[in-house]
C-alpha cells in the first residue's frame, strides 16, 4: 500500500496506478488461478482497501488521486500500511463490519481456526462490500436520466414486467416529485408498477415530504403499485408513511445490491464451485 500512495503523491496529476507496469519485474506473472495479473490484482485490491479508508479517491474509471489522510498516513507509515493502519479510519471499520457475516478474529490463533469455506465466505463478502460501494459512488455521480435507466433496468432484471426489456419506460422528467418510470406486467399495461428515483447524495434523507408528493402522484395516476428508489437513504418517518401505503422503499445500498445480484452495470469475473464427495455414488446401488 505504501508504493501505490508514493506512486500517487509523486504525481502531479491524477493517476493510472497500472500505468507503471513496463517498470515491474515479472509483470506478466499471473496469480495461482490464472484468471488475472498477480500486479493488477494486487494494485486493484490495495487501491479498494485504500478508497474505503479514504486515503485515495477515484473520480473517474482506473484513476486514482491521493488525500490528505493519505498523505498523513504515509508520513506516519512510511514502510508498512496494513489493514490494522485503514482500521483506524470509522469509514473503513464500517466496511469491514457489513463485509463480515461473523466477528472479525482477532488473533492469530482464531484466524487459523476459520475453515476455508468461512475464509471463502469473509473474502466473498468484502469483495461484494467494496463492489456496491463502488456502485454507490458511480450512481450518485450519473446524471439524472442515466439513474433513472437504471432503476428500470433493475426491476426489470429482477422479474418485474417479464423479460421484454419494452416492459418499461421513462416517463416523468427528471428532479420532478412525480413518476419517473412505470413496469408494465401484463401485455395490455393493465398492471403496472410506478417508481419515483431521486439521485442524491448520500448524506440527504429522503423524508415524509418527498414520500407524500408521491402518494400524491400515484393517486393522480390511479395506481395500486408504487417503488420510490434513491441513491441515499430514507428516515425512518418516511418508511412508516410508505408501509402504510404499501409503497416499496429502496435506498442506496439496496439498489446497489440489487445490481450485483442482477448483474446490472456488474459483471461475473471468476465463479467458485465448492464441491464434495458424492456419497450416493460411492454406496452402490441398493
Amino acid at each position: 500500500m505504501p508504493t501505490v500512495l508514493r506512486k500517487l503523491r509523486a504525481s502531479s496529476e491524477p493517476s493510472l496506478l497500472t500505468s507503471s507496469r513496463s517498470q515491474v519485474p515479472n509483470f506478466e506473472e499471473r496469480i495461482p488461478s490464472g484468471t488475472a495479473n498477480t500486479f493488477v490484482n494486487r494494485v486493484a485490491w490495495a487501491s479498494a482497501h485504500m478508497k474505503q479508508a479514504g486515503l485515495i479517491t477515484k473520480p473517474s474509471r482506473g484513476v486514482s488521486v491521493i488525500t490528505d489522510r493519505g498523505r498523513s498516513a504515509l508520513e506516519q507509515h512510511r514502510d508498512r500500511i496494513d489493514m490494522l493502519v485503514l482500521e483506524q479510519f470509522p469509514e473503513y471499520m464500517d466496511f469491514r463490519t457489513r463485509s463480515r457475516t461473523r466477528p472479525r478474529p482477532q488473533t492469530a490463533e482464531q484466524t487459523e481456526s476459520e475453515t476455508p469455506e468461512e475464509t471463502l465466505d469473509s473474502a466473498y463478502n468484502e469483495l461484494r462490500e467494496a463492489l456496491i460501494e463502488d456502485l454507490r459512488v458511480r450512481l450518485v455521480g450519473a446524471d439524472d436520466g442515466f439513474f433513472e435507466d437504471v432503476v428500470l433496468d433493475v426491476l426489470v432484471a429482477l422479474g418485474y414486467g417479464g423479460s421484454k426489456r419494452d416492459a418499461a419506460e421513462r416517463v416523468g422528467r427528471s428532479g420532478d416529485g412525480g413518476v419517473d418510470g412505470v413496469i408494465r406486467e401484463d401485455a395490455l399495461g393493465l398492471d403496472a408498477i410506478y417508481v419515483q428515483a431521486k439521485k442524491w447524495a448520500r448524506d440527504r434523507t429522503i423524508g415524509p415530504r418527498e414520500i407524500r408528493e408521491f402518494i400524491g402522484a400515484l393517486q393522480d395516476a390511479e395506481a395500486a403499485k408504487g417503488v420510490f428508489i434513491t441513491t441515499s437513504s430514507f428516515s425512518s418517518e418516511a418508511r412508516d408513511l410508505a408501509r402504510r401505503r404499501r409503497i416499496a422503499l429502496i435506498d442506496g445500498a439496496e439498489l446497489a445490491g440489487l445490481m450485483v445480484d442482477a448483474e446490472v452495470g456488474a459483471t461475473v469475473v471468476r465463479r467458485f464451485d465448492i464441491k464434495r464427495v458424492d456419497e450416493d455414488y460411492f454406496a452402490g446401488p441398493e
